[in-house]
């Protein structure tokens, strides 16, 4: 592996207690490019980060996920290692989070930290948290990815030319992992540890956030797996055609006429079918759509081989 391939990618919010022993780490390790894209912080994280030697960008805009576009946009290396700038992630598994893309075994790897973290690091309400939005985006996207949010990532430059990433906020962790499902994209997660915050507090609201992220899930899951929504958009009118055509029909019985309700239960049912089917075949239409993507991808690396 050579390191001199590899750009840190760290984004920071006023994070002068973490930043300088983070770059310090890193750069025992070998890595000496180090792109800090910071969030306009008022307690000097960016001066200690550019007297450590570690490249600073100032972000124009706000978010985490305006500051990780930005950035991506300025760099030249062909592998990318993204991890956040509060400690909580190790810079000693950054090796192993690289070697899969290096090796050329995936195009994406995520740094999964809830199989191993510090005491308090997470409490109950974050672990229950991730737990639901890893299984909802399993559901939602039909790719179970283990932990979407975590923030400990590696990318080949060309995987993120394929994203097109346009969230601004948290929900961009989101947005990758949906981008990943539907480019198809290879990756791989590599167990990590997450460490508990030493410095500033979480900038992260547990509940508008969470709110945004599982929108964000539900958005890009039309996309990645439009049977699940589609399907079950379709049951829940089907059901409820059922349910109210039970009262008709039992009041029928009794010699009761609810005309309205008659249509109202038909057109239920037939909107729950004709849903449906509007999921199936856009999953048919997907499946087709995928399999293109794979054969321009072929003819393109069979296209470059003849070039060299």
């Amino acid at each position: 592996m050579n390191k001199d391939d590899v750009c840190v990618l760290i984004p920071t919010l006023n994070e002068k207690t973490t930043i300088g022993p983070l770059i310090r780490e890193l750069q025992s390790l070998g890595y000496t490019k180090i792109l800090v894209v910071d969030g306009h912080s008022t307690d000097g994280t960016p001066a200690i980060a550019a007297e450590l030697g570690a490249k600073v960008l100032t972000q124009t805009g706000k978010g985490k996920g305006a500051a990780m576009i930005e950035a991506f946009r300025q760099i030249t290396e062909p592998y990318i290692l993204m991890m956040d700038g509060d400690g909580t992630n190790p810079p000693e598994f950054a090796d192993s989070m690289i070697e899969p893309l290096v090796s050329g075994r995936a195009d994406h790897v995520i740094g999964d930290r809830l199989g191993s973290f510090d005491h308090g690091a997470l409490t109950r309400l974050n672990r229950l948290g991730n737990i639901i939005m890893n299984k909802y985006f399993k559901w939602a996207h039909g790719v179970y990815m283990t932990d979407i949010l975590s923030g400990y990532r590696g990318f080949t430059r060309d995987s993120i030319q394929k994203m097109n990433l346009s969230q601004t906020g948290f929900e961009i962790e989101t947005e990758i992992s949906s981008a990943v499902v539907h480019h198809n994209l290879r990756f791989e997660v590599v167990p990590t540890y997450y460490k508990k915050r030493p410095g500033s507090p979480t900038k992260l609201n547990p509940f508008r956030d969470g709110y945004k992220i599982i929108r964000a899930i539900n958005r890009y899951g039309k996309m990645n797996n439009p049977l699940f929504h589609f399907s079950v958009l379709g049951v829940i009118l089907g059901l409820a055609g059922f349910f109210t055509g039970i009262y008709v029909l039992f009041e029928w019985f009794k010699g009761i006429e609810h005309l309205p309700l008659t249509i109202l239960t038909m057109l239920l049912i037939v909107t729950g079918i004709l849903t449906f089917m509007i999921g199936l075949i856009s999953d048919m239409i997907l499946a087709y759509h995928r399999e293109q993507i794979l054969e321009l991808e072929k003819i393109r690396a069979e296209l470059e081989d003849l070039k060299k």
